[in-house]
C-alpha cells in the first residue's frame, strides 16, 4: 500500500492530482490505516466471541453458579441424612416413649404434614431447568423437615408433661439396661441353641461373663429368688402397675436379695452366669407387662441413646438364635 501512488481529483482543472507524500507521512498514513483495520476486526471478535461464549462478568456468574449449584448437591445429601435421623427419632418415640407411657403414638398423617399447592415454589422456575428442580426440591425437603421437627417437639413436650404427672408410676417402669453389655440376641421366634428348633424368646440375652453385676431396672418388690428349671437360678421382680422383670441363669443373688426385700433402680440384685439350660455364660432379661412377654428392647430408653437402640434393633432382627 506504501508503494502506490495517490491522486486526489482537481474540479477548476478536471483531471487527478498525483498526491505526493513524503516518506514520513506515507508511514504514518500506512500505520493508521492498519490500526483502524486491527481495532475494527477486534471488535468484530470480540462481539462474536462473547455472543458464544460471554463476556468476563458472565463467565464469572456461570462459574458461580456451578460452585452454588455443587453446593446444593452436597446440602442435599446433609438434607436426606437428618430426615433419616429424624424418621429413626420419631421410631423410637412411639416404639418406646409413647408406648411405655401408654400414650397413642403419633399418627404417620401428623408425622407426614403435607406441604400447599403445586406452585408454591414457582419462583425457581426463572432459572434453568436443572437448577429449577434442585432448588424446589431442597425448599420441599427443607419445609417437610421442618414440620416433622416441630411435630417431634410437641411429641415430646406431652412425654414431659405427661412424666411431671406420674413421676410415681414411671420409677417402677423397668427403663434402663439390666447390665453392661452387648446385646447378644433379640425377642420373638429364635431357634434354640440346644433343642435346636425355632421357639418363643420371651426376653432378650445380653452378654456378660460368670460374676458380672446385675441391676433393678426399676423400683419394686423381688417376688421370685430361686432356683428354676431351666432359667436356672431366677430372679423375679414386681415393679407394680403390671410390670415384672425377670433374670435368668444367674451365679449368685447379691446380699440382702430375698422374696419381700424393696430395690430401687440401678440397685445390685444378682450377679450373671450360666445356670440352666444355657449355650454359655450371658444374662437372659425378660419384661412381663399384665401377664404376658414384651419386648424389652423398647423399655431401655432411659440410658440408651438413639443409635444405640438402633445398633440393638439390627442385632435383634438379624440374629436368629438365641442363647437359651
Amino acid at each position: 500500500m506504501s508503494s502506490r501512488n495517490h491522486y486526489v481529483y482537481d474540479e477548476d482543472q478536471c483531471r487527478f492530482i498525483r498526491v505526493d507524500y513524503d516518506k514520513k507521512e506515507r508511514y504514518f498514513h500506512t500505520f493508521s490505516i492498519w490500526l483502524v483495520t486491527g481495532v475494527v476486526f477486534a471488535c468484530i471478535g470480540l462481539a462474536a466471541l462473547s455472543s458464544h461464549v460471554g463476556t468476563p462478568a458472565e463467565l464469572a456468574l456461570a462459574a458461580e453458579n456451578r460452585a452454588l449449584t455443587s453446593q446444593l448437591e452436597v446440602t442435599k445429601e446433609s438434607i436426606l441424612d437428618l430426615e433419616h435421623q429424624v424418621r429413626g427419632i420419631a421410631e423410637r418415640d412411639d416404639k418406646m416413649y409413647r408406648s411405655v407411657l401408654g400414650l397413642d403414638p403419633v399418627s404417620l398423617e401428623e408425622r407426614e404434614p403435607g406441604i400447599g399447592g403445586a406452585d408454591i415454589y414457582s419462583e425457581f422456575d426463572l432459572y434453568s431447568k436443572d437448577t429449577s428442580e434442585l432448588l424446589k426440591w431442597t425448599a420441599s425437603r427443607l419445609d417437610n423437615l421442618e414440620r416433622r421437627i416441630n411435630v417431634q417437639k410437641l411429641s415430646f413436650t406431652e412425654i414431659q408433661q405427661f412424666y411431671n404427672e406420674n413421676q410415681e408410676r414411671l420409677r417402677h417402669i423397668p427403663a434402663i439396661r439390666p447390665v453392661n453389655g452387648l446385646l447378644l440376641s433379640g425377642f420373638g421366634m429364635r431357634t434354640h441353641p440346644v433343642f435346636n428348633y425355632k421357639r418363643m424368646h420371651d426376653g432378650i440375652d445380653f452378654r456378660a461373663d460368670i460374676g458380672t453385676e446385675l441391676f433393678a431396672t426399676g423400683d419394686g418388690v423381688v417376688k421370685y429368688a430361686s432356683r428354676n428349671g431351666n432359667y436356672g437360678n431366677l430372679l423375679v421382680i414386681d415393679h407394680g402397675f403390671g410390670f415384672e422383670t425377670r433374670f435368668a441363669h444367674i451365679s449368685a443373688f447379691a446380699e440382702g436379695i430375698r422374696v419381700g426385700t424393696k430395690v430401687t433402680r440401678g440397685e445390685l440384685v444378682a450377679y450373671s452366669g450360666n445356670t440352666g439350660l444355657t449355650n454359655g455364660p450371658h444374662l437372659h432379661y425378660e419384661i412381663h407387662l399384665n401377664g404376658e412377654p414384651v419386648n424389652p428392647l423398647h423399655y431401655l430408653f432411659a440410658d440408651v441413646t438413639p443409635e444405640e437402640y438402633l445398633m440393638y434393633q439390627e442385632i435383634a432382627e438379624s440374629n436368629p438364635n438365641s442363647m437359651d
